[in-house]
Parts: structure tokens; sequence; C-alpha cells
């Protein structure tokens, strides 16, 4: 391994790392709760939601971190697989009207959590089979 190629693996992960904390923190922004105080009380149904949104969006930044040479064009993809899967997030909300999933969330429904987990996960693989 060169000393460029050392430098451009640095860098990646260094953009990989600002790229998924980015993700995380407009996902945090989009609950009406605040996720680490939720995390902070033992809320296993918040943390099972938020895991699947980390696991989504590294899923969609792996993705496009393994089929774009540029870093320009990994960032490229991952903020337009990134914006699909904030909008399965409103979709699912929109689709599912007689549940607050926030609500449901705060108060612990595992079972929300976990499906909210899951609907994430999936979709992340849906979506990163579109980013080419």
């Amino acid at each position: 391994m060169s000393f460029a190629d050392l430098i451009d693996l640095i860098v990646g992960i260094a953009v990989i790392i600002v790229l998924q904390l980015l993700g995380m923190l407009v996902f945090s922004w989009m609950t009406p709760y605040n996720d680490l105080e939720e995390l902070k009380r033992g809320n296993t149904a918040a943390g099972l939601a938020m895991g699947g949104k980390f696991l989504g969006t590294a899923i969609v930044l792996g993705v496009s971190a393994y089929t774009n040479t540029s870093i320009w064009h990994m960032a490229l993809w991952f903020a337009i697989g990134y914006v699909c899967l904030v909008l399965v997030y409103w979709v699912f909300e929109w689709v599912t009207p007689g549940i607050k999933l926030s609500e449901h969330l705060k108060n612990g429904n595992v079972a929300i959590g976990t499906l909210l987990c899951l609907v994430y996960v999936g979709m992340s693989f849906a979506i990163s089979s579109l980013i080419v």
C-alpha cells in the first residue's frame, strides 16, 4: 500500500464517519423526543428504532462507498439513498394513520420499535440495490 493509498483510505473513513453521524443527526431531528434521553431511560423501543436507523444508514453508506471510486460520487449516492430512507419513515407514518409512531416509541412499545428497525434495515437493502 502506497502512502497515497493510505491517505485515500483515511480520507474515505473520515468522510464515512462524518456522513454516518450527519445521517443520525438528521434522524434525531425528526423525532419529537430526545433519542439519547430515551436511551438513557432504557427505552428498548427507541433503541431498536434508532439502531435500525443507524444500520439502515450504514448499509446505504456502505454500498455507496463500495460502488463508487470517487468520494464525491459516494457522498452523492449516499445523499440520494439517505433521502429515500427518510422518506420511508414519512411514508410509513402516512400509511399507518391509526398509530402515532413517535408516541409509541417514547412509551416503550417494543413491537413498534422492532417493526421500525426492520423497516429501516429492509428498505435500506432495497434502496441500496438502486445505487450503482
